[in-house]
């Protein structure tokens, strides 16, 4: 969908992003009031109809995607929602599709940039396996929102984030609940030829107001926080995304090495930006600990209640406590950070169990 324009685009105010988000609306006029309608409204949606829709279909389906990917997806239970990772043999994520299946139908939510790739390493994994893909992107749309929306009886992908999945390994350190835990976040699926029409009498939201409340709740996005290197540890994507438990897949040696014998060489962040320049700094902006360069800034956003707040990367070993600027040209901010990822997480084998947590009885 190259060049690709919502129709929602024509709604008065709304103004268009940019990045992940090109081609549906930033805002329609008071960000900040629709972050707060999104949290507070039923009923209100976020364009987000530039994202890919994949379906596979036919009766080896998930047990097919279970072993090209990160995720045990057979015996999924049609409705629930969870994500999967096609890694290289390196490790390194390449693609993160939203998986949910309706028992006849996987299908698979996907950033825009995302979706050729993934359709085009699905096609060349096929063999003889009763199994169809298919590009579905020009027949359906995507609408976010903070649970079920009036007359959206189809189907829905429900953000597990921040739930550790059967197979799945924490790598935060919390001394009270995830804050994740206040961000529910559906993903509904409408005929693209009906979006219009089906926006018509609900309230709208722009793709700011669902990014500040996913940096919030330190949700991880495909294309923002993941470049050529990331690993899913580095993310805490081992928490909904991979089961350590399961047989080979490409990329498998890395997550099992790194998480058991080794330490992610980079570490997810959230900072509480200073305030005092009115401004936000870009996505793509150094990190500084001192004069020393030590990651970057990946998202940002106003949040309604927090201020300014922007996940970033940093290197594993840069002190929690180490007072930090991020610089956008001769802009320069004040930033303290709240660990997501530990800068112990990984190496747990012979660990005091219980320190970064499994799920589902695994205690490497």
């Amino acid at each position: 969908m190259g060049g690709y324009r919502s129709p929602l685009l024509d709604r008065p105010g709304a103004v268009e992003a940019g990045g992940l988000d090109r081609g549906v609306a930033a805002h329609y006029g008071d960000p900040v009031q629709e972050q707060r309608a999104l949290v507070r409204t039923p009923g209100t949606v976020v364009d987000l109809s530039h994202k890919g829709v994949v379906t596979v279909t036919g009766p080896d389906r998930l047990s097919w995607l279970t072993t090209l990917s990160s995720q045990v997806l057979t015996g999924l239970e049609p409705g629930r929602g969870t994500e999967t990772l096609f890694l290289s043999v390196q490790g390194r994520i390449e693609t993160a599709p939203h998986v949910v299946d309706d028992g006849a139908t996987t299908w698979l939510i996907t950033e825009a940039d995302e979706t050729a790739p993934l359709v085009a390493w699905l096609e060349s994994m096929r063999f003889a396996l009763r199994v169809e893909i298919a590009d579905r992107t020009d027949e359906w749309a995507v609408l976010g929102a903070t649970g079920p929306v009036p007359d959206l009886d189809g189907v829905v992908w429900k953000d597990p984030w921040p739930e550790v999945a059967p197979g799945g390994w924490t790598y935060a350190v919390l001394d009270g609940p995830h804050p994740g835990e206040e961000r529910i976040w559906w993903e509904h699926l409408v005929p693209r030829a009906d979006l219009a029409r089906t926006a018509d009498g609900l309230r709208l939201a722009g793709a700011w107001a669902a990014e500040a409340l996913r940096i919030a709740a330190w949700r991880p996005r495909w294309g923002a926080e993941t470049d050529e290197k990331t690993i899913p540890h580095e993310l805490d994507l081992l928490r909904t995304a991979v089961h350590l438990a399961k047989g080979c897949y490409k990329g498998q040696e890395t997550v099992a090495r790194v998480h058991n014998l080794g330490h992610p060489p980079r570490r997810l962040v959230l900072l509480d930006l200073d305030g005092s320049e009115h401004t936000l700094p870009a996505a793509g902006s150094a990190v500084l600990a001192g004069e020393r360069t030590v990651g970057r800034i990946t998202s940002v956003q106003l949040h309604h209640e927090a201020g300014p707040i922007a996940l970033a990367v940093l290197k594993r070993t840069v002190d929690p406590a180490a007072p930090l600027v991020v610089v956008d040209g001769e802009d320069r901010y004040a930033a303290s950070q709240q660990v997501v990822v530990s800068p112990s997480a990984g190496q747990v084998v012979g660990r005091q169990q219980g320190f970064l947590r499994g799920s589902g009885g695994l205690r490497p």
